[in-house]
């Protein structure tokens, strides 16, 4: 994961995903590619600027990207997805 400053990814990682919204951004991603305003549709409530934020957070982990102004899971996205019946169950 890019952007750790502790030099522990995970605990980078932790952070982000703790931020309000970015699971539910991630989840939300899980299947499609959605445009901004879709995905701001779909997680009512989410002012634009906090969706602007966690998404330039979420490219920067290299979770998501951005293609033709619509954004999707990158494979280390789909790698993180792969994880959550573990932390469900957890």
């Amino acid at each position: 994961m890019r952007g750790s400053s502790s030099g522990q990814p995970i605990m980078a990682l932790l952070d982000l995903l703790g931020r309000r919204w970015a699971l539910r951004i991630i989840w939300e991603l899980r299947a499609e590619t959605l445009g901004f305003r879709e995905l701001q549709q779909r997680c009512g409530g989410m002012s634009s600027s906090v969706l602007s934020s966690r998404l330039y957070e979420l490219r920067e982990a290299d979770v998501l990207e951005q293609f033709n102004g619509r954004h999707r899971m990158t494979d280390e996205g789909e790698r993180l997805l792969d994880l959550y019946p573990t932390m469900q169950a957890w």
